[in-house]
């Protein structure tokens, strides 16, 4: 491996290969681990949209709930959020993952009004945002949205950042890179599908194109498509293994380009000098 991508495969912490189950209950122990030691926590938030990612944590966050209310007593319970900006494309992949989750609480929140006031108020102010931004403005009002939930119900937020998104900074800073827990950090996409395989999730869910959505201007455009490189090329350079030389610039390209979104807020004294 080359210095830098020795350096990303540390920091990224993607194992060469997985065991599904050992990494099942893995993930799980971190989870209970969390709950427990903080006592204000009766409930986990997660917003479901019909991908993978979600598909695979809200599956783990389910069954984790399920072993803390028969082992502790309690009543803890996770709360799967639907949050469609007006009609969702996809709509049925969100109910099959749903009805796959068997979650204990579902809340819907259509984000629609309160993006397109959002939007308003920022024209009225000689702010126009493109496409793009817009899209940001719904990934940050739906983590809004889940932390509100999530403040109703003594809960915390989930996150699905994981180690294939992570590296390539794809997600909206303070948007859906925002979270309390991210539980599958380390994983990268194929690892995660084989655990989701693993729990017996629904194949065309395991093998589903994956897409951001965001963008009106590119409706259901592929992760793939707007990286510029594919995930089996990812999941290879963070399993440390070779790759060609055009993929290898690209990942560190997006790895150095999106730095700031892995930071936390600097300040006077934490700043390198």
């Amino acid at each position: 491996m080359r210095d830098i991508q020795s350096i990303i495969v540390k920091e990224m912490k993607v194992k060469p290969e997985i065991n599904p189950k050992a990494e099942f209950e893995e993930i799980k122990h971190f989870l209970k681990s969390y709950i427990k030691a903080h006592s204000f926590v009766k409930s986990v938030v997660l917003g479901i949209s019909g991908g993978q990612d979600s598909t695979l944590l809200g599956k783990i966050a389910q069954l984790t709930i399920d072993e803390l209310n028969a082992e502790e007593n309690e009543d803890y319970q996770f709360i799967a959020v639907r949050l469609p900006y007006g009609e969702q494309i996809d709509e049925a992949d969100t109910q099959d993952a749903l009805n796959f989750i068997q979650p204990s609480k579902r809340v819907t929140v259509n984000i629609k009004a309160a993006v397109d006031a959002s939007i308003q108020s920022l024209q009225e102010a000689g702010i126009e945002l493109t496409d793009f931004q817009k899209g940001n403005e719904k990934a940050r009002e739906r983590m809004k949205v889940q932390y509100s939930i999530a403040s109703a119900h003594n809960g915390i937020v989930l996150g699905t950042d994981h180690s294939a998104e992570n590296i390539t900074g794809f997600f909206t800073k303070f948007g859906d890179g925002a979270c309390d827990i991210a539980p599958l950090f380390g994983l990268n996409k194929r690892q995660g599908k084989a655990i989701l395989k693993y729990l017996d999730g629904p194949d065309h869910l395991i093998n589903k194109v994956p897409t951001a959505d965001l963008e009106e201007d590119k409706p259901a455009l592929p992760d793939e498509e707007a990286l510029g490189v594919t995930y089996d090329a990812i999941d290879d350079f963070l399993e440390g293994k070779k790759v060609d030389q055009k993929a290898q610039d690209i990942i560190e390209n997006h790895y150095v380009r999106n730095a700031h979104k892995r930071e936390i807020p600097y300040t006077r004294y934490t700043w390198p000098k």
